[in-house]
């Protein structure tokens, strides 16, 4: 094979002394990337897969493209001139107290803080009036602090604690256990754990969740079969038990025991979507599973066990969620009764205090109702304001419980309440150098491409002149039944600082109106989901909020797809594209780690024909063309990403490189060390989202921030 050549990158800039001009970017060289002759046919149709050879993320090959690839993307990005001054805005504001809402556990009640730039959550705990002390740290755990904790479960009495942490950003955990109270680790490390949960029997052992280890990568390699395993303390990983999941594939499998300590309750699925349901009774060493419904065509879970009676919150005839008990010994489905009929707004449901909060989605925003468990309205919670409202949850006895509330402008404050008096107070006000006065939110409501009415959050600085010459940037996700809802983000913060508009869409495929509108956004009908954010994008440029020069798209995972098949469907409607660990080969995402879970949403092309021809029909990387114009373009991804595997994004940014008209920069940013996103250190988020906003308001034409300078012409 030939080496990979990179070629030397020269005069990527030349500045005009002249403030009116704008920089000229001569063309950009990338490395290059060598082309393999692999072909797979589908049902009769050969398609080439020139960097198949980009899957193997175990050859020093593909690791020297990273290497080759990064230098360039990280030349170009050090000649941004105010990319220095945007991380120091964005470490600036990021540098806040934040704090979670305390919970009790044993004889101590817990919370998690950062100081401000802290690349990782402190836990802390203190006991009655004594000051807090530091309980773990994860800070601590790596030098780089690419080490994260990734859950964490305390036993029934509180003395004990199992935690889980993620190395490099990868999903698989390792569970260590650790006595609470003198936090002395109590013995060998549970390893190759991956989507777990750990529930704890009693103060016995955990409950928790993984695949074999994969042959080859674990990071690409196939996870397909997840089984339930019980863990005793004092006992040796080979020798825990397998629970479920032994015999029939479920691709995802998790157990939880009711708070009561008496029943194991078991969910299994083989996709993202729909589960099964069984439980255990675990006072009885002898007691089998046993089924509460089958299939897989509903989404069910247990919320608790009261005298005898689950109380379930389900989706099976009812899209947008009910709330049901059943008694524990004729569980089946015809013996459900409601105790929180389905309404017009989708339901999620928490519990706490004795009581059931029922938190509802109206367009998008929060609101709470309090329940007693025969399903009597207690009251109607006031919140703070419009925005999305979340927690309400905690133990039977608890007296006072809290719950978060934020929006787009407005950071995240805690707020305790007394569900017995529906007593609320503020208990934890962020103080942040940025002030939700001078910037407004509004939702409006667009049409899409086939008359479907689609809600859209826009968020700016007050005085914004609707020009058609504002930075914006268009952001969305629009699957797997995930619902955007309003929420702070200092990097938007950011962006909007410098006069810059964020547009937020509830595209099809979301859960925002439930599962119809899930499945309007799935398999043969995904294109919708492309058509909803188009037409949001048409929508901003007609209204003047921006135009297709001052317009960037962004999203990451599905929303990664989402930009890639918007960018290569409508290359001219925007100016700046920014895909994140996007899903962009549709004819094998299935083939790596966990990726055939996600066929309810997606289909496979394994399916038939007719999938194959609609999948290849918008597949990022196989609809890059020859010839055409791409806005200018920054995927980004992290090396052990195993969720999302890089492969996707290599592919898709090789395929760019090669056949982008112009010279619009096609540049791929690979984070070393990182993965899918969970538990990025924020000194990396940081640079990251410099990189981000820099590459896009450079793109978009600015010599300066857009806060010291007009925009050309």
């Amino acid at each position: 094979m030939k080496k990979i050549i990179l070629i030397t990158l020269v005069g990527i800039f030349l500045f005009s002394c002249k403030k009116s001009d704008t920089q000229k970017i001569v063309e950009l060289k990338y490395p290059i990337t060598k082309k393999v002759d692999t072909v797979t046919n589908y049902y009769g149709t050969d398609v080439k897969d020139p960097y198949r050879w980009l899957e193997d993320d175990m050859s020093e090959e593909t690791a020297a493209w990273v290497g080759e690839q990064n230098k360039v993307t990280f030349d170009y990005l050090a000649n941004i001139p105010y990319r220095e001054a945007l991380k120091n805005r964005l470490e600036t504001l990021w540098n806040y107290e934040k704090m979670s809402a305390p919970f009790k556990e044993g004889d101590y009640t817990y919370f998690y803080k950062n100081n401000g730039l802290q690349n990782q959550y402190v836990l802390y705990r203190f006991k009655g009036e004594e000051e807090a002390e530091v309980f773990l740290d994860p800070n601590t755990f790596s030098k780089d602090g690419t080490t994260s904790l990734g859950g964490m479960s305390f036993s029934k009495d509180g003395n004990t604690v199992a935690y889980a942490i993620s190395e490099g950003g990868s999903d698989w955990r390792k569970i260590i256990i650790m006595d609470a109270v003198s936090k002395e680790i109590k013995e060998d490390t549970i390893i190759d754990v991956k989507f777990s949960g750990m529930s704890w029997k009693g103060n016995e052992g955990i409950f928790y969740s993984s695949y074999e280890k994969p042959k080859g990568s674990e990071l690409s390699a196939k996870t397909d079969q997840h089984r339930l395993f019980y863990h005793k303390l004092g006992t040796k990983q080979a020798d825990d038990q397998i629970i479920f999941g032994d015999k029939d594939k479920r691709r995802y499998v998790g157990g939880g025991v009711t708070e009561d300590g008496k029943y194991l309750i078991i969910s299994a699925s083989v996709s993202t979507s729909g589960n099964e349901l069984y439980y255990k009774d675990l006072s009885d060493p002898n007691s089998v599973i046993k089924p509460i419904i089958l299939g897989f065509d509903n989404d069910t879970n247990v919320l608790d066990h009261q005298n005898g009676y689950f109380i379930m919150q389900t989706n099976l005839d009812a899209p947008n969620k009910r709330v049901v008990k059943v008694a524990v010994e004729k569980p089946d489905a015809n013996n459900w009764e409601d105790v929180i009929p389905e309404t017009e707004n989708v339901l999620n449901v928490s519990t706490a205090s004795g009581y059931i909060f029922a938190l509802y989605m109206v367009d998008a925003v929060s609101k709470v109702k309090q329940y007693d468990f025969s399903g009597k309205l207690i009251r109607d919670i006031e919140l703070p304001g419009i925005g999305t409202a979340g927690g309400f949850g905690g133990k039977v006895d608890d007296e006072t419980i809290y719950y978060s509330f934020t929006n787009y402008i407005n950071p995240g404050s805690i707020y305790s309440f007394v569900p017995k008096t529906g007593e609320s107070k503020l208990y934890k006000k962020p103080e942040i150098d940025f002030n939700a006065d001078n910037f407004e939110s509004q939702q409006i409501f667009y049409t899409s491409k086939d008359g479907t009415k689609i809600p859209m959050i826009i968020s700016y600085k007050k005085g914004t002149e609707l020009n058609g010459k504002n930075p914006t940037i268009l952001y969305a996700y629009g699957g797997f039944n995930i619902s955007l809802t309003p929420s702070f983000s200092i990097a938007n913060a950011v962006w909007m600082e410098q006069g810059g508009i964020y547009a937020v869409p509830n595209l099809r495929g979301g859960g925002e109106y439930g599962k119809a509108w899930h499945n309007a956004g799935t398999k043969m009908q995904k294109q919708n989901v492309f058509d909803d954010f188009i037409a949001a994008a048409e929508y901003l440029i007609h209204n003047k909020y921006t135009s297709s020069d001052y317009l960037a798209i962004r999203g990451g995972s599905n929303g990664g797809l989402l930009v890639g098949a918007t960018m290569t469907q409508r290359p001219e409607l925007m100016k700046v594209a920014l895909p994140a660990v996007g899903v962009m080969d549709m004819l094998r995402y299935h083939t790596f780690t966990a990726g055939a879970g996600w066929a309810y949403d997606y289909g496979t092309a394994d399916d038939s024909k007719e999938m194959f021809d609609y999948l290849k029909g918008y597949s990022p990387v196989h609809n890059v063309k020859e010839g055409v114009s791409y806005p200018a373009t920054m995927v980004t991804t992290g090396d052990h990403d195993d969720r999302v595997v890089p492969a996707h994004s290599f592919k898709f940014a090789a395929e760019l490189q090669a056949k982008q008209e112009g010279n619009n920069p096609t540049l791929i940013r690979i984070e070393t060390n990182a993965g899918h996103g969970a538990g990025t250190p924020v000194s990396k988020t940081i640079e990251q989202y410099a990189d981000i906003l820099g590459f896009t308001f450079y793109n978009m034409g600015y010599k300066e921030l857009p806060s010291k300078t007009k925009v050309k012409g």
